[in-house]
């Protein structure tokens, strides 16, 4: 017995060294296989791994592109089924009704947008340049490319290129952010439309395009003022030539968000918004989620950092300058600089607080909005499907590709596929019934009135008791002069000298018809003439400082016949007591 458990250990312990012998000798054969491979093929497995990754890590899509025979993909409009606007306008557009076809090696968002932003392939023109100066102290460059012309320009006044009865449609463009009118996209924009005939004018940032800060106000993504002044300067100087506005990304979002705040009281005729944020809370999660969102946020916390460091003066003065330098996101730097400049309380508030999508269910005029369902930077979580479907004024649409701002298409990339849409649009939108016509709404910021400048005052009404009180439209006649003087620095002097010549004019003739001849003694007069005139001037210049030299001037000609009167019973009284007494002692 002892002898077959024994004989059977030993079989097992034979069997198992065989069995590892037989491992190891397959290993071994294995790695002689592996040896006899060629270094080459090696290179070309790991090359090949590599292209993979890189394909989906940058979102290619030239196979799709390949195996649909490069047909491109349709654009999907998303509008209300009773829009009069697309029945009218879009219905008749037919870009957006077609296919876009990237440009085939340029097939992937992230591609097209550092295509556009490296080259971008612009076309060579020179802007005009005017300065135009806000009601807080503020400066801005409104650069311009005219359709007749694209030759070279220096500043500028307004007036010696375009009349007020010109009846040429003006396209008001709102860059990006940290985006001017040099950038390629918004070159390429205003070169194409200015081919149209359009007259163009970009409507720079504050601080951007080569121009100070001048006050302590800077613009942020739900900035309205610049962009409420501006069209109301340009409405207000021609008032023949129908406004249209485009906004590109953040431009978009700030153009949205006037027009849904201004209602019908906008005078932009149409407008069309590309590639907008649209939810800029929703916008902060996504760009921080991937590895390469960050790096979309890292590059564009640079170029704010760079715009930061233009103006240290006042960013150190009202920011926290320290975090600003060391901020990593956007979050960072609106959290250290936006939020203290802007007075928001947090970040997520200033988001909440500027974002376009809560406003665009107030636009009144027709709005044409373009994204990219694979924008890196503006995710298409933050469209508002819903709320662009339920305005009549509201045609959305959207592509499978392009990028962000980028849309290049043609084998040469020579073109912008979102710019011919949008040029198509507003060409159609002008020649249609379909354009949006202001209401005309007495504002009490701009007076347009063509009335005569005896119905805007102010003139000066001497009652029975003999206060003196201004009446007539005074409110509205210092802000023609106000918003005139602070809005442009192109205001002819003429002009002013005009309407302060004719509200003299007004006040004299009122005054003669209203005063009568004093009755009483000369010393009362004269004491009820100078309280009259203090209270007068105490009045007005509660009501407008500005217009304190101004009723002084004219309180003193209208008075002039009572003091002169009084000047002279006083003086001829005098003189007869010195001649008589004279006569006396002789």
């Amino acid at each position: 017995m002892l002898a077959v458990l024994l004989s059977m250990s030993f079989s097992e312990e034979s069997s198992s060294s065989s069995s590892s012998s037989l491992n190891g000798d397959a290993y071994a054969l294995l790695f002689n296989a592996l040896r006899l491979i060629p270094i080459s093929h090696y290179l070309l497995a790991l090359s090949l791994l590599f292209v993979i990754v890189i394909y989906n890590f940058l979102e290619f899509h030239f196979v799709e592109d390949l195996f649909s025979g490069f047909r491109g993909s349709p654009v999907r409009l998303t509008f209300n089924s009773s829009s009069p606007i697309y029945d009218g306008v879009v219905s008749k557009c037919k870009i957006v009704h077609g296919r876009y076809l990237v440009t085939p090696w340029l097939s992937s968002p992230h591609i097209q947008t550092a295509f556009l932003h490296f080259f971008g392939r612009p076309p060579c023109f020179s802007y005009r340049r005017q300065l135009f100066r806000l009601s807080d102290g503020g400066m801005i460059a409104l650069d311009w490319l005219m359709g007749s012309t694209a030759g070279p320009g220096d500043v500028f006044h307004a007036n010696n290129f375009i009349s007020k009865d010109d009846t040429t449609p003006i396209a008001i463009v709102i860059p990006g952010l940290t985006s001017d009118s040099a950038a390629s996209y918004i070159r390429h924009l205003v070169f194409n439309t200015a081919k149209h005939g359009w007259n163009v004018v970009v409507s720079n940032h504050r601080g951007l395009g080569g121009v100070s800060i001048t006050s302590d106000c800077f613009y942020n993504a739900g900035w309205t003022e610049d962009a409420r002044e501006v069209i109301g300067y340009l409405h207000h100087e021609y008032p023949k030539a129908p406004l249209f506005a485009i906004g590109t990304s953040i431009g978009a979002n700030i153009l949205v968000k006037y027009l849904g705040e201004e209602g019908e009281k906008t005078p932009v005729a149409g407008a069309a918004a590309i590639c907008s944020p649209w939810d800029l809370l929703i916008g902060d999660r996504f760009i921080g989620r991937r590895l390469i969102q960050k790096l979309y946020d890292r590059a564009l916390t640079i170029g704010l950092q760079d715009y930061a460091q233009l103006h240290e003066p006042r960013y150190s003065r009202l920011a926290n300058w320290e975090g600003i330098k060391k901020s990593r996101s956007i979050r960072d730097f609106d959290s250290h600089a936006t939020c203290l400049v802007g007075k928001f309380e947090t970040v997520d508030t200033y988001y909440r607080n500027c974002s376009s999508s809560t406003y665009v269910g107030n636009v009144s005029i027709p709005l044409l909005c373009i994204s990219s369902l694979d924008d890196p930077v503006c995710t298409v979580e933050a469209i508002p499907w819903d709320e662009c479907r339920a305005n009549k004024n509201v045609v959305l649409a959207t592509t499978w590709h392009g990028g962000h701002l980028a849309f290049f298409e043609g084998i040469t990339a020579a073109g912008m596929w979102w710019v011919r849409a949008v040029n198509e649009y507003l060409g159609v939108l002008h020649s249609s019934p379909y354009m949006h016509v202001r209401k005309k709404v007495q504002e009490p910021g701009l007076h347009l009135s063509t009335e005569s400048s005896i119905d805007q005052g102010p003139y000066l009404n001497v009652s029975e008791d003999g206060m003196v009180a201004a009446v007539g439209n005074e409110q509205t006649r210092n802000s023609i002069v106000g918003d005139h003087q602070t809005n442009s620095e192109m205001v002819l002097d003429n002009e002013q000298d005009e309407q302060l010549t004719g509200a003299k004019s007004d006040a004299v003739p009122n005054t003669d018809r209203t005063c009568e001849p004093p009755a009483n003694t000369p010393d009362t007069e004269l004491r009820n003439l100078t309280a009259s005139v203090t209270s007068c001037l105490n009045q007005l210049s509660q009501r407008n400082k500005r217009s304190m030299w101004l009723l002084a001037y004219v309180a003193i000609i209208t008075t002039w016949p009572l003091v002169g009167s009084a000047l002279r019973y006083i003086f001829g009284k005098k003189r007869k007591n010195v001649l008589s007494a004279t006569l006396t002692k002789r």
